[in-house]
């Protein structure tokens, strides 16, 4: 194993350097459940056989399109019903949502957890209107790995699977891991159990972005450096559809995330416009 890198091992703690995570996390899991108990929603819903393997939608009225929420947890934590709560100004918008879950490190891989997501989007695809959403018109958001995820299912060839992606308008990543080789010299590996070489497949920056449109970019400015920095190397990779970058004022590794549901922020606007 790699030795742990006391730097970096520092710089991806995002829980150690927020101490007061788990209030966040507290606090969105009672607005989640609350949301839950009054949302037009289906929960549940499998797209394969784990179980994990499941999604929750939630239905706008007369919704004009569908955003996909990732969530993140370095790929090993967290639940989608920890965030249902990110769906309710969308719905607002008169958009649905659809929240995946995925299997978790370290029963499986990074590399079958973006096969998981490229799976959910797939069933998606094909049974999302008889749950009543939409599917002509799509947005794919995601959160740390959920933003690594999403960036993934960006560089999916899907003609290649015989899927027809011309559905998505685009897409937010909040805070994504664009490069994971750094983490083989953090002690979250023994749960990941990346290599050299899946590190390398695994990391966006190494693939080409296979869809023309746009991908925005949020993450904290009380973030650490290095997850800055992530950011700003997924811009430089992929210019072309990463051209909107924001650096959040006074927001954390999590307390991002609030401000992309903030009703006049700046990125629940981004993805809104994507479907005008």
């Amino acid at each position: 194993m790699t030795p742990i890198n006391p730097n970096l091992e520092r710089e991806y703690n995002n829980r150690a350097l927020v101490p007061g995570h788990p209030l966040i996390f507290a606090r969105w899991r009672a607005a989640s459940a609350a949301f839950r108990s009054t949302a037009d929603a289906d929960l549940n819903l499998a797209y394969g056989a784990a179980e994990r393997q499941r999604m929750d939608v939630f239905r706008a009225p007369n919704a004009r399109g569908t955003v996909v929420f990732i969530h993140g947890g370095y790929w090993r934590s967290l639940d989608k019903s920890d965030f249902s709560f990110v769906a309710a100004p969308f719905i607002e918008r008169g958009l649905s949502v659809a929240a995946f879950n995925y299997r978790l490190c370290p029963a499986v891989t990074v590399a079958e957890i973006v096969t998981d997501c490229r799976n959910a989007f797939i069933w998606l695809l094909a049974n999302g209107p008889a749950h009543g959403l939409p599917v002509d018109r799509i947005a794919l958001t995601g959160h740390s790995a959920g933003g690594h995820l999403v960036s993934m299912l960006f560089a999916t060839d899907w003609p290649e699977r015989g899927v027809d992606a011309t559905c998505i308008r685009g897409g937010m990543a909040l805070s994504p891991v664009a490069d994971l080789r750094p983490l083989l010299q953090c002690s979250m590996n023994e749960d990941l159990r990346l290599d050299a070489e899946s590190a390398h497949a695994a990391s966006t920056v190494n693939h080409p972005c296979r869809l023309t449109v746009p991908l925005h970019l949020a993450v904290g400015a009380d973030e650490s450096a290095a997850f800055r920095g992530q950011t700003w190397q997924l811009q430089r990779a992929w210019p072309a559809a990463c051209a909107d970058v924001h650096e959040v004022a006074g927001c954390d590794h999590f307390t991002i995330v609030d401000d992309f549901v903030r009703p006049a922020g700046r990125a629940l606007q981004s993805v809104a416009g994507l479907f005008d």
